[in-house]
Formats: structure tokens, sequence, C-alpha cells
């Protein structure tokens, strides 16, 4: 593929900037709040990569956003979300959620349960376009995970993906991939490959365990195969 060099990343779990905070236990892939690191700002248009677990009936009390695409995937429990337009939903495993953030947006994200914590990756991108009108969808994509492979579960392509995003060169695919299952990683300028859930074998970056991400730099079409214990993957195509 023409253009910048060629490279294979990969990111170990451990390696993540950390913060606890008692109710909330976040594992972030880039630089995020207090974490800053000018060499671990982004991949590609992907800015946020915020692998988090919350506490029962604690969470994030309504704060401000503005221009910014915001994607939650949750892994296991339910978070329920609220905004400033009058929008409220509960997200659970296999259900796609987008906020776009545009010209301002206020919300909040709790864990509406008392007794079980949720587990979720919130994932932000930049958008084509500044200053929209902000909006927010959910679409449940539980029968499509069901048959396997992966899933495109957010785009900035018409009906490419479950919700739709305001950026058409970012693409978000997600699979529940059982032992031994192969899926192959398309070619893109940028691709983020991050294991939510057990593990498997990355072709050119050898085994990935739960937590870990490989970030692709023009480095062709690869595949990953799932591990005895089966995975769940996340993975961004961006421009």
């Amino acid at each position: 593929m023409a253009g910048g060099a060629t490279s294979i990343d990969v990111r170990r779990a451990g390696e993540r900037f950390h913060t606890d905070l008692g109710w909330l236990d976040s594992w972030h892939s880039f630089s995020f709040g207090g974490h800053y690191d000018p060499t671990n700002t982004h991949h590609g248009l992907l800015l946020v990569h915020n692998d988090d677990v919350v506490a029962p009936e604690t969470g994030f009390p309504p704060h401000f956003h503005r221009d910014m695409e915001i994607v939650t995937w949750v892994l296991d429990g339910e978070l329920e979300h609220g905004d400033t337009l009058g929008n409220r939903g509960v997200i659970r495993p296999g259900v796609a959620q987008r906020m776009s953030a545009g010209a301002g947006i206020r919300h909040s994200e709790m864990n509406p349960s008392a007794a079980l914590a949720v587990h979720f990756v919130q994932m932000w991108v930049v958008p084509d376009t500044e200053g929209l009108e902000p909006s927010y969808e959910q679409v449940d994509v539980e029968a499509d995970l069901e048959r396997g492979g992966l899933v495109a579960v957010a785009s900035g392509r018409p009906g490419h993906g479950a919700v739709t995003i305001n950026q058409r060169d970012a693409t978000l695919f997600a699979g529940r991939l059982v032992a031994g299952t192969t899926v192959v990683v398309a070619d893109a300028p940028h691709v983020h490959v991050f294991v939510a859930v057990g593990g498997g074998e990355f072709e050119g970056a050898g085994p990935l365990a739960q937590g870990d991400a490989v970030r692709l730099t023009a480095a062709g079409s690869r595949t990953f195969t799932a591990g005895p214990d089966g995975a769940e993957v996340l993975l961004w195509e961006t421009a």
C-alpha cells in the first residue's frame, strides 16, 4: 500500500495508562486525562480507546463534549445513557451506541445495577465536519454477532455500519469468535485491533491476550485466529 512506513506495533495490556478511582477502573490505550505521552496520542483517526469497569450504582455524571464521534461497546453488564437532547437508553452486550457531540452536548453514563459492575470500551474518533447538530443512535447487532465473523457496527460510509458516525474514513468492526475461528483484517492506512475478551494469534505479531492491541500502519491484509477460549475483538479501520 502506498504512503507511509509499514509497521506492526504490539501494545500489551499492562503497558496502558491506568486510572483507578475506586468506582472506576480504566485502562487507556492513548494519552487521556492526566496521562500524557506526546508519542502516544492517537492511531490514525482514533484518539481515545478506554477499557472501563464501573462499579454498581456509580458512573459519569453529566459532562460536556464537542466535535467528537463517541462509540461505546459494552462487554458485560449494562450502561445507562442520558443527554441534553432528551435521549435515554440502556446499552448492553450486542448493542452498538454512538453519540455525535457536534456543536456541543452534555451526557451522563451510569451503571444502573445495584449489584453488578459494567465493563465497556469507549472509543473516540474525530469528525470530518465540525459544528454539526449533536445526535445519538443505538442499534442491537446481537443477531449479526451470532453469525460469526466481523460485523461493521459503526461507520461513516452510509449503510455500511449499524450506526453512522460523522467520519467517512473510519469504520469499527466487532467480532465474537469461537475457538479456532480465523478472520481477515483488511488492508487500510491505519488499523487498530483490540482483544477485548479472550485471546488469539495475530499474523505477524504472534499471540495476543486480553487487553492487548496491535496498531497496523500500511501493513497489508492480515489474519487473526481466536485461541482455545475464543475471543471478542474490536477493530478500527481509518485513513
